[in-house]
Parts: structure tokens; C-alpha cells; sequence
């Protein structure tokens, strides 16, 4: 920094101050400064005497200016100082209301500097060297430290564009600093600035940016609203007009969430790079075990408001449906939500891989005595982590969580890769962030579109049944695949068991080879009511092959309908008609039944070879990207929707070939 004649002491100019220590010393020539050396400007003088510093091994900055006799007779006498001359200024008083950085200062009393005088005489460069010292009295750094000095850390322009340009694309600092290096092919590590530099600049920008990217935010729903009427937004803004946060649903989100909205996993891992703030992502699953979208919201602070803001926003878009089981990450600000937000609603955490023996205990019993064995074994006790991992086991250890319902989002490391995946490919979206909303759309549609192509996919295939009972064959008929193949192995399994009558309606079932332990379960004849104490169709919607091996004592040869949940059917509820835009059909069953029998002799035709299959899975998938194209009717008829759908229907197979039965 330039200063005044009233700051530091001058240095003195004496007859030694041209000596080198001999650490320091360089060639006398045009590479070192001298007395009586010529500039045409101070600023090259500057220049000039700060890449001499930077060979040497410290940098410099402007000191003092003085003007001949008193001011306003121009600029005479200029000083250029070591970057640790000086000594730190002592920091105001601080009642603690203001927080203040406690950085030490790198500067020392160092000595070295060069003095310029400006030249009066006429014909020739105006500044003269009329004073330089070279004695430090700290180390220098060697050249390959020296480029860390602030003064050597410099963001070119076109550098600083594209970092900007990486930044909205998503791309971490590391991946920046990489592709940098490559383009201008030098060594790791080697770039004229570091991470902190970039991370630095992508703030200050973020902060100068922040109101515009906000606007952009708001017009992208504002837009997608007037696109499709049934997509449903929230944000708040503080005293400033800024907005704090913001939530968003689309239309077959909320369609989604009515059926399979009974477990859900709310993400908040996650942060919308281009705004630097936290990103949370409302995920289920579907009746084919695959991952299905229920929301986002953008939250400028992760506290109690925020979280609280959100939950109800969720639950406003979900007609105030709250799930029976919703997992998190470990926040005490989002438990004291959902405990005040969703009382009836059982929080877990989704933490699939703590302890993974200890998580698949039959009882909370032999949970605990194996925790205190572990904690024994490894000598843990005074580890303050294992301590509260330990009293909040019952919202993450799974003998804690049965018996509430989570189709299966708290039993399996394979459902988190699968969710994490899904949500992998959403953040993917902030690479235009003017479009974000509509890109985590699009992200969205493919993954329904993806998930009904497997659907098909899996329906065409022949299902293999493995125990010729009758209650195999019955459940095949109406489980999707994915939640058949839940039941089957239970099924499987269940002839290995064998199952003792107590008393009265209470049973015991146990593995045959063992003498021991074992299950209970109880059946109520009146209602045909039955449970069994592992808890596994409360948690999962699967019967447990304890009940199945009792049912069979019992002679039963289906399955009673009220343990074939809706949520696990091949055929689900049609959707409500309570949305704005949902077509009204209006005697149009025939024409439904028509397009059922179309569909049924497709799927016929199709499985008699792979290769029909193939063409039939693709064909349709594209069929039905065309069909969401179209717009839809607020009152339209059944006639209408019919013609209309045959009318894209038949276009759609004249223009593309298509002919199944060859």
C-alpha cells in the first residue's frame, strides 16, 4: 500500500546501501537495480524491481510518495519496500460483537528497499534510482515457493472467464485446476494461482451475481408455470427483496407421491454450485424398486427456519399428505423439523452402512448387548461419536425401525447407490443454470421414461416360479416383478422353516436346523388378521417367510388381499382428477378398453422373440415421448382424447415402419 511521509521510519540512505548479503548477492548488471539507474516511468521502475524480488525469493509493494516542498508541486521521491518491511498495526479493540480474523502479520522490520527520484533535467527518462538496499533480515524463498506470494498470484482476464464459465457449469475447484494445467500443458501445481485464489474469485463473484441468478431462478418457474399449470413453486425473499429459499414439484411428482409417497428421503448432502446453497431432493421408490422424484428446494441457510419453511412447502404441493417414514441426513436443525413438522411421521437416518452387522439384529435387545460387545472388542468408550451414534440409534439402527413402514429404503446399500445415482444425474443439471428448473425436468422425464422401458421390459419377460405353491403363482399375477421377486425369496426360504401351534392363535416359526430362538407369529381368524414379531411386512409390504410358512399350515392358497399392498400392484389407481389440467373423459371406458386390447396383442406379438421385444420396447418409448409432446385440454372429450391419441398413434407407426407381427 502507498502511504504518506508520516508513516514508517525512512530508510537511511548511506554509502553501504548498494551491498548484497551474500545469500542475495546477484550479478551487477542489467538484472539488479543501481544507483543512478534511468526509468521513463515509476511504474516501470516498479515493474523492473519486481522481477528482480521475484528471481531473488520475496515480492514488493508501493510504500511512501512524497512531492517536493509540501503538496501540490508533484510527485519527486517514491519508495518500493520488501513485502515484510514494517511492522503489523495493532488491531482495534473488539467487544466481541464484531468478529475479527486472527492472522498473523508476515511482515518483520525488513529493510530491503529501492528509492526513484524524479529527474528534473531535460532529455532523458525522468526517474532516477537515488537509493536500494538488498539486506533482509528473514529468509528468502526458493523458486518454487516464491510463486505463493500473493503479489506473484495472478488471475489473468481470459483466466478469470473461464473459471466463471466452469463455476456455472457445476465443475469443482480441482476439476478447474486440472483442466487448466492440461490445456496449458504445465505440471500439477504449477498454475500462476492456487484453489484458494479461484475459490476466492468465484465468491466475490457469486456475491456481485447472487440478485441476478435469483431473478433467472424465479423467471425459469414463472415460465414453466405458464408451460404446464399443474407445476406447483414457493419462495420467500428477506428484508432486502434477496431471496432466502425456494421449492418446486412438477406435475408427475405429485402424482408419484400419491402413491408411493409413503416413504420418502429427503437429501440436503448437497449444495447448487452456481448459488452456493444447499440443495435438497425429495426421492421414493417406485412399485418396480426404482427411484422416483418428489421435489428440490434451494435453502440459503441450513438452520430450524429453513428446514421448518421447507417441510411445509412439501407439504402444501402434497395436499398435506405426510409420509409414514422419512430419512435424512444427521442435522439436529432438520430433526427438530420433522419432529415439529411431521409428528406422525417416523424419522430415520439413511445411514445404510453403520455398524452393518449390528443393523441387521432380529431385536433392539441383542442390539444394544452387541453394541457394548463392539464398543469392549475396540475399546471405544470414550469416543464421543460412537456415544451419539449410540443414543440416536433409534432413528438409524434397523431392530429401532421396524414396524415402520419404508418400502425398503432403510435394508439396502444397493437402494442408496440406486438413489444416489438418480441424484447424481440431477445435480448434473447445473450446467446452464439459466435453465436449471427445466433441465431437472428433463433429467426427471428420462428417468420415468427409463423406468417404464424396464417396466416393459421386465413384463415381457416370463416369470420362473420356484415353489409350485399356489400362493406363488397368485402373487405373480399381481406384484410387479420387483416386488414379486421380494415375496418369492421369502416364499423359498419359508419351506426351510418349520412352524409349532402354542396356544390359541399364537405359533412359533424357527429355522429346522436349529433348537432355539425363532419367531412369533399370531393369527387372528376373525378379519384373517396376522403378524409375526420381525416386523418385516410393516416395514416393507412383503410378507416374511414366518407368516408364509404359518399361512401354509393354515392350507392357505392365496394370499389374502389386504398383504398385496396397492403400492406393490402392476395395475395402480388411476391418477386423481383434481388437477387443474387432468383430461375429464367423459364415456370414453370403450375407447379405453380398445386401446387396452391394442396394447395386449403388441405385448403378444413382441414376446415371441428377443428381437421383437427389443424393436416393441423402443418403438413404444418413443411412441410415448411424442404422446407427452402434444398439448393437453382442459375439457376434453372422450371422443376427442381418442381420435386424438390414434391420430399420433398411427402417424407415429406410418412414419417410422413400424410392423411387429413380421
Amino acid at each position: 500500500m502507498e502511504g504518506t511521509s508520516s508513516g514508517e521510519e525512512e530508510a537511511e540512505d548511506s554509502s553501504n546501501e548498494t551491498r548484497l548479503l551474500p545469500e542475495t548477492a546477484v550479478a551487477a548488471d542489467d538484472s539488479a537495480p543501481y544507483i543512478g539507474q534511468r526509468f521513463l516511468t515509476h511504474d516501470a521502475a516498479y515493474e523492473f524491481y519486481g522481477g528482480f524480488a521475484k528471481r531473488c525469493g520475496f515480492s514488493i509493494r508501493r510504500h511512501r510518495t512524497e512531492g517536493k516542498d509540501g503538496v501540490g508541486k508533484g510527485l519527486t521521491r517514491r519508495y518500493f519496500v520488501c513485502h515484510r518491511a514494517g511492522n503489523a498495526p495493532a488491531k482495534p479493540f473488539s467487544d466481541g460483537a464484531t468478529p475479527q480474523r486472527n492472522r498473523k502479520s508476515s511482515r518483520c522490520g525488513c529493510r530491503a528497499y529501492l528509492r526513484i527520484g524524479r529527474d528534473a533535467g531535460a532529455g532523458g527518462p525522468e526517474w532516477r534510482v537515488t537509493g536500494f538496499s538488498n539486506r533482509h533480515n528473514h529468509e528468502l524463498l526458493r523458486q518454487d515457493q516464491v510463486r505463493f506470494l500473493p503479489a506473484y498470484r495472478v488471475i489473468s482476464d481470459s483466466d478469470r472467464d473461464r473459471i466463471l464459465l466452469f463455476a456455472k457449469s457445476g465443475i469443482s475447484v480441482q476439476q478447474m485446476m486440472r483442466i487448466m494445467e492440461l490445456e496449458k500443458r504445465v505440471e500439477p501445481g504449477s498454475l500462476p494461482f492456487t484453489e484458494k485464489d479461484v475459490s476466492n474469485l468465484i465468491h466475490s463473484f457469486r456475491r456481485s451475481n447472487q440478485e441476478e441468478e435469483n431473478v433467472d431462478l424465479l423467471k425459469m418457474c414463472r415460465i414453466f408455470k405458464e408451460k404446464d399449470p399443474n407445476f406447483k413453486y414457493d419462495f420467500t425473499r428477506d428484508a432486502h427483496n434477496r431471496l432466502v429459499n425456494m421449492a418446486w414439484s412438477y406435475a408427475s411428482s405429485i402424482q408419484s407421491y400419491k402413491v408411493f409417497g409413503d416413504a420418502v428421503v429427503f437429501d440436503t448432502s448437497h449444495r447448487l454450485t452456481a448459488l452456493d446453497m444447499p440443495l435438497g431432493i425429495w426421492i421414493g421408490m417406485n412399485n418396480h424398486g426404482m427411484p422416483c422424484f418428489f421435489g428440490c428446494t434451494l435453502l440459503r441457510e441450513e438452520n430450524l427456519q429453513s428446514f421448518t419453511w421447507a417441510l411445509q412447502v412439501f407439504l402444501n404441493f402434497m395436499n398435506r399428505k405426510a409420509p409414514q417414514t422419512i430419512l435424512t441426513d444427521q442435522n439436529i436443525y432438520l430433526k427438530e423439523a420433522v419432529e415439529k413438522e411431521l409428528p406422525t411421521t417416523k424419522h430415520a437416518l439413511s445411514i445404510w452402512l453403520i455398524a452393518a452387522r449390528l443393523h441387521n439384529m432380529e431385536n433392539t435387545m441383542d442390539f444394544d448387548h452387541g453394541w457394548n460387545d463392539m464398543v469392549d472388542c475396540y475399546g471405544l468408550h470414550g469416543n464421543r461419536h460412537i456415544v451419539s451414534l449410540f443414543a440416536s440409534r433409534n432413528i438409524w439402527a434397523l431392530p429401532y425401525l421396524r414396524g415402520h413402514f419404508s418400502a425398503g429404503l432403510t435394508a439396502s446399500p444397493g437402494v442408496s447407490k440406486s438413489i444416489s445415482d438418480f441424484i447424481q444425474r440431477l445435480l448434473s443439471a447445473q450446467r446452464r443454470l439459466s435453465h436449471f428448473i427445466e433441465q431437472v425436468a428433463v433429467v426427471v422425464d428420462y428417468k420415468d421414461q427409463a423406468g417404464e422401458q424396464q417396466t416393459v421390459q421386465q413384463n415381457l419377460k416370463n416369470i420362473n416360479l420356484k415353489t409350485a405353491a399356489p400362493m406363488e403363482s397368485h402373487a405373480a399375477a399381481i406384484f410387479t416383478p420387483y416386488a414379486f421377486s421380494k415375496l418369492q425369496d421369502e416364499l423359498v426360504a419359508a419351506a426351510h422353516y418349520a412352524s409349532f401351534h402354542l396356544e390359541g392363535d399364537v405359533f412359533l416359526v424357527r429355522h429346522h436346523a436349529k433348537t432355539d430362538g425363532g419367531c412369533i407369529v399370531t393369527w387372528h381368524q376373525m378379519g384373517e388378521l396376522i403378524s409375526c414379531s420381525c416386523q418385516m411386512f410393516e416395514s416393507s409390504g412383503i410378507l416374511c417367510r414366518h407368516i408364509l410358512r404359518v399361512l401354509t399350515t393354515l392350507n392357505y392358497f392365496q394370499i389374502p388381499d389386504h398383504y398385496l399392498p396397492v403400492r406393490w400392484h402392476k395395475t395402480l389407481p388411476p391418477p386423481s382428477k383434481s388437477l387443474i389440467c387432468a383430461p375429464k373423459y367423459s364415456g370414453a371406458s370403450e375407447r379405453v378398453k380398445t386401446l387396452q386390447s391394442i396394447v395386449s396383442a403388441l405385448v403378444s406379438e413382441a414376446a415371441k422373440s428377443d428381437e421383437r421385444m427389443d424393436l416393441a420396447t423402443h418403438e413404444v418409448s418413443v411412441l410415448l415421448s411424442r404422446i407427452r409432446q402434444q398439448p393437453v385440454s382442459v375439457n376434453v372429450s372422450g371422443d376427442s382424447a381418442h381420435s386424438s391419441l390414434a391420430a399420433v398413434a398411427k402417424d407415429f407407426i406410418s412414419s417410422e415402419n413400424v410392423n411387429i407381427s413380421k
